[in-house]
């Protein structure tokens, strides 16, 4: 496939086109107060705690994902709300939860897939609210962290000349449920999870990047996009030097949710030391590209070029 029929195939991706309707909704919601530092278009808001900082995130569950496997949609409602804590570089704190349900059947195996996240990743569920007799089923997950005020990594901050560097973890496997979900973290041990998690808190405290995301469901490029977007940017982009499992062709792994992913920006003497953070924390980590004043994400292989986003001219999510 070239660059161009790439580009259009991720342009198209329900993972990035279901974002676009974000935007109208943030106009609706100004945000007046001293206390919040960040809000719209990061990973989680940013609320003044003193010499620390309070992280709130929340995150509904994909109709679709609740549909195939409530287990493994219970599962990833946890392990998503911990990513956008550590993507701030913080460490999450305790969550709460909305829960509608038609079916006791399916509440039972959401039910289990929220115990097994809890389980994995030390974080309580402390309260909420259930629905028992919905006519739909529904899940929503609230997450509470906290980070080093001085410490805290936005996606809206990434510079002009600033290198780009991912980190993730490529010992997985496609998930038999939901084929766009590429599971790295349901067979490991919470040892091992909490040691990759970590590698963005020891980013952030050591002051080596300049942005940073999770990778979601608009997988690592659409993620990257967002972060652009946010911060008013372009990048280039070599796909020739994207981590990517053997096996997997490069559009289907654009397409994927990693389980364990981000993507950062750095001054390009950190770039280094940050892809050894990473690898060092058990992530497949390089450097793939750098940030431009021009507000485009450009991907090249080899002497191949083309725009996968035009940001004068379109938005992922719209939000400024």
């Amino acid at each position: 496939m070239n660059l161009e029929s790439l580009a259009a195939e991720l342009r198209g991706f329900v993972g990035i086109t279901r974002k676009k309707a974000i935007g109208g909704l943030v106009q609706h919601f100004p945000v007046d107060s001293d206390l919040i530092i960040a809000s719209f278009g990061e990973d989680a808001a940013v609320i003044d705690d003193g010499d620390e900082v309070m992280l709130l995130a929340a995150d509904g569950i994909w109709s679709r994902l609740l549909e195939a496997d409530a287990e493994w949609a219970g599962y990833c409602a946890v392990l998503v709300n911990v990513h956008d804590i550590a993507a701030m570089g913080g460490w999450p704190v305790a969550m709460v939860d909305v829960f509608s349900v038609e079916s006791p059947d399916l509440a039972e195996d959401v039910l289990r897939g929220l115990k097994k996240g809890i389980e994995k990743f030390k974080v309580p569920i402390i309260g909420g609210h259930f629905h028992p007799d919905t006519p739909y089923s529904a899940l929503d997950v609230a997450i509470l962290g906290k980070a080093k005020k001085g410490a805290v990594i936005l996606s809206s901050t990434a510079v002009p000349g600033d290198s780009i560097v991912v980190g993730v973890d490529l010992d997985g496997m496609v998930h038999p449920s939901f084929q766009i979900n590429w599971d790295t973290t349901s067979f490991k041990n919470r040892e091992t999870l909490l040691r990759q998690l970590g590698s963005m808190r020891e980013l952030g405290e050591r002051g080596l990047v300049t942005a940073g995301k999770d990778i979601s469901n608009p997988g690592m490029l659409g993620t990257l996009g967002m972060l652009l977007e946010s911060s008013r940017a372009g990048a280039v982009v070599d796909l020739d030097l994207l981590p990517k499992p053997d096996d997997m062709d490069m559009l289907n792994w654009q397409k994927m949710y990693p389980g364990m992913g981000f993507v950062v920006t750095a001054p390009p003497d950190k770039a280094d030391e940050v892809a050894s953070v990473f690898r060092d924390r058990g992530l497949a980590s390089a450097v793939i590209g750098h940030v431009t004043k021009e507000r485009r994400l450009e991907i090249a292989s080899g002497e191949e070029r083309a725009v996968l986003f035009d940001f004068e001219r379109e938005v992922i999510t719209g939000i400024r």
